[in-house]
């Protein structure tokens, strides 16, 4: 089932209606893990192998001379643009806690703010939760998209949708429990733009799951991309339409797993930031 005028792809309950649901395979210890086995190289001789590292590196600067101006041209083109990730200088949207930051530059940089922010809402535990939908819809979506979109939502997240989840009517989770579903932003990319619109691309990685010591559903991770068309409307960026895509996603790497009570407490006592480019 499709949320949005253009969702794709699954892994998401902000872009489909699909469940991001996983079971566990094998062990029954859903919240453990192990490293890789421990190195075996002496620290000596690491200390060794760095100080001859330093010295070539030193004597290498001290021949370069003092016109690198060919050494640059020559390797402009091999390296990423630094402005690519740099702060852009203009000053963030004011956010409150708990609030949807809202009054966004009038430019691109003002939709890729608010695209990212969105983005958060979006696949977050509070867009199951009925209460909260049709505020969330409201904030966050043009007015002529509003009354669809949380038919469509409404429709999705229903009851026997979150049961499956391991959640009540209300979108919460047993006693004991804690879901979760956060979302965070990497990056985004601007790939079309105008005085009234713009369509802005937010890669994401995000957290969701069940965490509990009986949990069918562990926090795990993901990686996925948004696509938001925004449109700017009663003086700011709001979403006109949304779709996702799954990746692109790093290789994983050997972090142990936490325990259930370690995430359900993490997830509580760290709030989420306001994004802006």
């Amino acid at each position: 089932m499709s949320l949005g005028d253009d969702q794709e792809g699954s892994g998401g309950y902000g872009g489909t209606g699909q469940t991001r649901t996983r079971y566990p395979e094998g062990s029954s210890d859903v919240y453990g893990g192990a490293r890789r086995g421990g190195r075996s190289s002496s620290r000596s001789l690491v200390t060794v192998v760095g100080v001859v590292v330093l010295l070539i590196a030193a004597i290498a600067f001290a021949n370069r001379g003092g016109d690198d101006s060919s050494s640059s041209a020559t390797g402009a083109g091999s390296r990423p643009d630094a402005t690519s990730t740099a702060p852009s200088g203009t000053k963030p949207v004011k956010s409150t806690p708990g609030v949807i930051p809202t009054g966004y530059a009038h430019d691109a940089q003002g939709a890729q703010s608010a695209a990212a922010n969105y983005a958060t809402v979006l696949v977050s535990a509070d867009i199951l939760k009925p209460a909260r939908r049709a505020e969330l819809v409201q904030q966050v979506f043009v007015t002529d998209k509003q009354a669809a979109l949380t038919a469509k939502f409404n429709k999705a997240y229903s009851a026997d949708f979150l049961n499956k989840l391991g959640l009540d009517q209300n979108g919460d989770a047993a006693a004991g429990h804690t879901y979760v579903s956060r979302t965070v932003p990497i990056g985004t990319k601007v790939t079309s733009a105008s005085d009234t619109s713009a369509a802005i691309e937010v890669w994401c990685t995000g957290l969701y799951g069940t965490a509990g010591a009986d949990s069918t559903d562990p926090v795990t991770s993901d990686w996925f991309t948004m696509t938001l068309q925004m449109r700017w409307a009663d003086s700011d960026w709001k979403v006109d339409s949304f779709s996702q895509k799954d990746g692109p996603a790093p290789v994983p790497g050997d972090d142990k797993a936490s325990s259930a009570d370690e995430m359900a407490q993490a997830v509580q006592e760290y709030g989420g930031f306001t994004y802006a480019r």
